[in-house]
This record gives C-alpha cells, structure tokens and sequence, in this order.
C-alpha cells in the first residue's frame, strides 16, 4: 500500500497470516480468517463466521475497539465503482436494527467485485 493510499484512506488486501498473528485470540475455536483488507490501520475481516471490523484509535493505535458482525445481521449492501474522477470503491452495509450502513472505501487497484462477492457468499448461505 502506498503512501497516498494509506493518508487517502484506501484499502488494499493484506495476508491472512498478518492478521492471524494479530486477531488470533479473537477468533473462535475453528473459525478461520478467509480474506482481509487494510484501511490505513484498521481492518476489515472476513472470517468463516463473521465480519471482524479493528478500528485502531488515537495518534499511537494502541487502543483498538473490535466489531463483530454476525453474517446473518447483515440485511442489505452495495457497491459503488471507482470512476474516472472518483477514484475510490465503496462498499456499504446495512445491519440489522440500524438505519446507517458502515461506510468503507477501497483504492482503484483493488477489486470491489471479489470484496462483494466474499461478502455475498457469506450473507446468501
């Protein structure tokens, strides 16, 4: 990831063995990590069982709050295209309960379709 993705906010895809190493202790018996992005530093997990969101807070990122969305919590998402002028993919997703979606933005170079597609094949089982 480039300098200007990371301070413009973009994601791009980092290994499962990272993130292992960091949310290890997070996961529950048997559950695997399957893909992961990185938004400067926070995360965005799929796991076989849920969708882990780290958020890293403050100037350090020493305190990390950790959002655990159940697959079947997810009621509705979108995806918006990078394009000539915006250069950033969206993704959006409603959660049960809540009128607002979680916003995430992903840089041009990565494939907003296969995000989709991960998260559609959790959510369709």
């Amino acid at each position: 990831m480039g300098l200007m993705d990371g301070l413009l906010g973009n994601a791009s895809e980092v290994t499962i063995q990272e993130v292992q190493n960091e949310l290890g202790k997070l996961l529950a018996s048997g559950e695997q990590i399957e893909k992961a992005y990185k938004l400067i530093r926070d995360l965005f997990v799929f796991t076989d069982k849920r969708l882990i969101l780290v958020d890293k807070q403050g100037v350090t990122g020493k305190k990390v709050e950790y959002h655990s969305i159940p697959y079947k919590n997810i009621i509705h998402f979108s995806i918006e295209t990078a394009g000539h002028f915006d250069l950033d993919a969206e993704l959006k997703i409603w959660l049960s309960g809540s009128q607002m979606p979680i916003q995430k933005q992903f840089n041009k170079t990565l494939n907003i379709y296969e995000v989709q597609s991960v998260l559609a094949g959790y959510i369709l089982k």
